[in-house]
């Protein structure tokens, strides 16, 4: 963890300010902007760009995965910015939970791996790479997105320490957690070997 020397009010301030950025429905703002419905009512239901994909729009997918990674980087950058690492740490998280539970929509959001891994990227970018190379190598042995950001969700507080990064080890750890928590139905039905492949409508 960095050394927190920020007031704790302009922390709060800077977690909320992340939460509202990170609640922005960017698979369900192009997913109506491309003509594609409710996405909410279309394959998992998720907001997110793997379920975008399902509908077979490769762009509108592509956007929100755009979108939903650079939330969580924008956040976590402008924090550090303007005020420093701590803060940084805090509008990361904000923006995190924000794309969980986001306040637009009824706090009612995505899984989280897109968010967590353009989060990561900013705040240890040798973490958030290692992080992504997992997902990349995973999704490509396997063709499942969700298995794929379960194992880099597992391996980012590894990564952290084998790269020399102690103080991401903490928020790689608790945005690892929610992202097994976020997946919950994705591991029965991996255990049952019924989870739908990457693209699959």
């Amino acid at each position: 963890m960095p050394e927190f020397t920020t007031p704790l009010a302009l922390l709060t301030l800077t977690f909320l300010a992340g939460y509202l950025l990170g609640s922005v429905p960017f698979g369900l703002v192009w997913a109506k902007l491309f003509g594609l419905g409710d996405i909410r009512a279309i394959g998992s239901g998720n907001i997110g760009a793997t379920n975008v994909l399902r509908t077979g729009n490769k762009l509108a997918a592509s956007l929100t995965l755009v979108g939903d990674i650079g939330k969580g980087a924008a956040a976590v950058l402008v924090a550090r910015f303007l005020i420093g690492e701590d803060a940084a740490q805090a509008a990361g998280l904000g923006a995190y939970l924000g794309h969980l539970f986001p306040v637009y929509i009824g706090f009612k959001g995505g899984k989280g791996v897109a968010t967590w891994l353009g989060t990561l990227v900013a705040l240890a970018w040798p973490v958030g790479l290692a992080c992504a190379g997992t997902w990349l190598l995973v999704a490509a042995l396997f063709r499942i997105s969700s298995l794929a950001g379960l194992t880099a969700a597992a391996l980012g507080p590894v990564w952290a320490l084998v790269l020399g990064r102690p103080e991401a080890v903490v928020i790689a750890l608790l945005l690892g957690a929610l992202i097994f928590q976020r997946h919950h139905q994705n591991i029965r039905r991996l255990l049952r070997g019924a989870e739908p492949k990457i693209g699959k409508k």
